[in-house]
């Protein structure tokens, strides 16, 4: 609340009076120097009489420098005649009457942005939390916006600090962590509402960040990380009843299919003795079942054979 509070203090007053412009004060100063010029011409200087043209002169200048005034582009002026509203003048130049019409306010028909936030505000389920936010508003309705209100930017500021608090004690934590697009749009919605009497039309709304206390932030950081383990132990269970599930059907097969026992022992028997000097242990059930028996025969009296030609040579 005080940086709100700060914020609209350095901001630009909505309803300051505009200053005289360049424009009418060249045309004054230029006007005075004619009446000067005729005064001299006409020779009054020199008589001592009295400059009666540069007199005669600020009589318009005066009229130019107080009745011409030029609003922006992006401007509307609200014209009041003795107090009451008259109308709505520029972009552009525009001429009032002097003493009797002013000019007390200038609004800005741009787009604005304005920046609020909720802090330590209590959720649904009481945890305290900061929120910033950004909203993009615009008047559509100038005299709306300084006739129905005494400062619209003010109050489009406190509007929506008040309606972000009140979205946010309505809502649990987890739902405000993953929903800021939901709050986002209930919050456009909440504060258009608000603001359409006063002639302001809110285009969006935007969480900029959302603070949570460091020690429920840790909490949540374990927790997350105890679901990750959790989830990591699930599928490494699934992938090991997979694994068995194969083994057990290819057990099936290996039972009823003695050739393709065999065969599997000879690939597995080759496997292993690939490499130089290798050693395969087996167990003596595995032996009797598949025949690995003849086989590892076999293969030592082909190794034996191989290294007795080897040694002849």
């Amino acid at each position: 609340m005080t940086n709100l509070t700060d914020q609209l203090k350095r901001s630009k007053p909505a309803m300051d009076p505009k200053q005289s412009n360049p424009v009418a004060l060249a045309l004054f100063i230029i006007i005075v120097f004619i009446g000067f010029q005729a005064s001299r011409m006409t020779g009054q200087f020199e008589n001592g009489a009295t400059a009666t043209w540069m007199l005669l002169s600020f009589i318009p200048a005066l009229y130019v420098l107080f009745a011409l005034k030029i609003a922006s582009p992006w401007e509307k002026a609200v014209t009041l005649r003795m107090g009451k509203f008259v109308r709505l003048a520029g972009p552009g130049a525009f001429w009032i009457v002097p003493v009797v019409e002013t000019v007390p306010i200038w609004i800005d028909q741009r787009v604005m942005v304005t920046s609020f936030s909720a802090e330590k505000t209590l959720t649904k389920d009481t945890v305290p939390i900061n929120v910033d936010a950004v909203l993009f508003w615009v008047v559509w309705d100038a005299q709306k916006a300084a006739l129905e209100v005494e400062n619209y930017r003010n109050a489009i500021a406190w509007s929506a600090q008040t309606a972000l608090r009140d979205i946010i004690g309505k809502m649990v934590l987890a739902d405000i962590l993953v929903g800021r697009e939901m709050i986002d749009t209930e919050l456009q919605k909440v504060i258009d509402q608000r603001t359409t009497p006063w002639g302001v039309s809110v285009q969006s709304v935007e969480i900029r960040d959302i603070v949570i206390p460091s020690a429920l932030e840790d909490a949540m950081s374990r927790q997350a990380q105890a679901e990750r383990e959790r989830q990591a132990r699930v599928i490494l269970g699934d992938a090991e009843r997979q694994i068995a599930e194969s083994f057990r059907a290819a057990a099936d097969v290996y039972g009823t299919n003695m050739t393709a026992l065999h065969l599997r022992a000879m690939n597995m028997l080759f496997e292993g003795l690939k490499e130089r000097g290798a050693m395969v242990i087996v167990p003596s059930s595995a032996v009797e079942t598949m025949g690995l028996g003849g086989l590892s025969g076999l293969t030592s009296l082909a190794r034996s054979v191989g290294g007795a030609g080897a040694a002849q040579h």
